[in-house]
């Protein structure tokens, strides 16, 4: 039996419908909502250029973990920006977030913020973000 006629119930073995969507474009729609657990602010002020560790090590087990944590935390393995880990995984900056976030609080990331004085940038900082972006 073909994947179109498995997929459709197995009532007509003809073409599915061109308008139908794939199945992952469907759970696409609901896939930010349900990692997030439909909330859209994190437990903590995370800035886009807050750089990111994972305090996992390489022989730590993080099966239990759902695949987008499992991600961040292998990313994390070296330190990145929170912009550079939405953009890897290609996932909306708010959902990495709030996923950040609460890994941040389980104790599985580390989050290192910028120190911004007086409203100024810190000059490294901007290095290493265009540096960053230079390997995009």
């Amino acid at each position: 039996m073909d994947d179109a006629h498995r997929y459709y119930g197995g009532t007509n073995p003809v073409q599915p419908p061109a308008a139908a969507p794939a199945p992952a474009e469907r759970s696409s729609l609901v896939r930010p909502y349900a990692v997030t657990g439909g909330r859209t602010a994190p437990r903590v002020q995370l800035a886009m250029e807050a750089l990111v560790s994972s305090a996992t090590s390489i022989h730590q087990d993080l099966s239990t973990l759902t695949p987008e944590r499992q991600a961040i935390s292998s990313l994390c393995r070296q330190v990145r920006s929170v912009a550079e880990i939405s953009a890897l995984l290609q996932m909306p900056l708010g959902v990495v977030r709030v996923v950040i976030g609460d890994m941040a609080a389980e104790g599985l990331v580390h989050i290192h913020q910028p120190q911004l004085e007086a409203g100024k940038p810190d000059l490294n900082l901007l290095e290493r973000v265009l540096s960053g972006l230079r390997r995009l």
